[in-house]
């Protein structure tokens, strides 16, 4: 399939348009401490980081102190880990109220959460779970948006998930789940590229049938992160979101496929583990920004030579 192809099937799919912010065009990094110092003496830089928000839901401490510094100096991205909005209960209000909370007091370009689950009763689980995509699942996972975007007053960004497993109750694709969801709450989406290869290669799909059917126009941020290879019990290949090296060749084409035709989406890598020197992660950071820059030219240039 071509990329002319992808965005004629996808401009199809949706006619909302992400609203252009702040830092429309930037790639950034996900913010570690390890990194603090190197990035304080760089000083203000041309990107954005991104933190999750539940390292941030303590009243005050060093960790406050850290990113209060780094805001001042750049833009975030708040990234939510452990809402469950694919949960079967009501969300938990004692964390949603600290996520209002995280929220005022930083002004977060961005605000995003996952489609997924982690809570069970009492109990919260340190996995992102996948779910059925069913009308019931559907009705649930719209409740939970509208209850997070009506609390912190704002749209957020839903990122796809990287899946291991697929349910014999699903009666839509993924892509149509994530298009009703879109339509009914007016949600953003978090465009995750390497969980969309993550998941194709697990169940033998096509990434690029994927993306065809992705409403790409609603993306208002993008991750690239990298993968581990393992086999599963039958000896075959299974990759495994790790976020704990960097991005892949394969992950990179379909990037530049999505930027070539979504236009300069911003663009965080994560690294969450292994998490190598600041140097290689801020290349990592400029290998997207080089990417989004020449996609921006080459648009420059044919408008320009449209209007000459």
């Amino acid at each position: 399939m071509t990329t002319d192809q992808i965005s004629t099937t996808a401009s199809a799919a949706t006619t909302l348009r992400f609203p252009r912010h702040p830092i429309e065009g930037l790639a950034g990094t996900s913010f570690k401490h390890e990194h603090f110092a190197a990035i304080a003496a760089e000083g203000p830089h041309r990107g954005f980081f991104e933190v999750h928000a539940e390292n941030y839901m303590g009243a005050g401490g060093p960790p406050h102190r850290i990113l209060e510094q780094i805001r001042r100096d750049n833009p975030v991205s708040l990234h939510g880990v452990c809402m469950s909005i694919g949960g079967p209960q009501p969300l938990d209000r004692a964390h949603l109220e600290r996520f209002r909370s995280l929220v005022e007091r930083y002004e977060p370009a961005l605000v995003s959460e996952h489609l997924a689950w982690s809570t069970h009763r009492t109990t919260f689980l340190n996995d992102l779970l996948p779910l059925p995509y069913t009308r019931e699942s559907l009705a649930r996972v719209c409740e939970h948006i509208e209850d997070v975007q009506e609390t912190i007053s704002r749209p957020i960004l839903l990122e796809n998930p990287s899946t291991y497993v697929t349910f014999r109750q699903s009666t839509m694709s993924e892509t149509e789940f994530i298009r009703a969801i879109v339509r009914r709450t007016g949600c953003g989406l978090l465009l995750d590229v390497n969980n969309v290869f993550v998941s194709a290669t697990n169940h033998g799909f096509s990434a690029l049938d994927y993306l065809s059917d992705f409403p790409l126009a609603a993306v208002g941020e993008i991750h690239l992160a990298g993968h581990a290879e393992q086999t599963d019990d039958e000896d075959e290949l299974l990759l495994i979101d790790s976020h704990d090296g960097p991005v892949a060749d394969a992950v990179w084409k379909l990037y530049e496929i999505v930027i070539g035709r979504g236009g300069p989406i911003p663009t965080l890598i994560e690294w969450d583990s292994n998490i190598p020197d600041w140097p290689i992660l801020r290349g990592e950071a400029l290998a997207a920004q080089a990417i989004m820059d020449h996609h921006g030219s080459i648009a420059l240039q044919d408008h320009n030579h449209a209007a000459a």
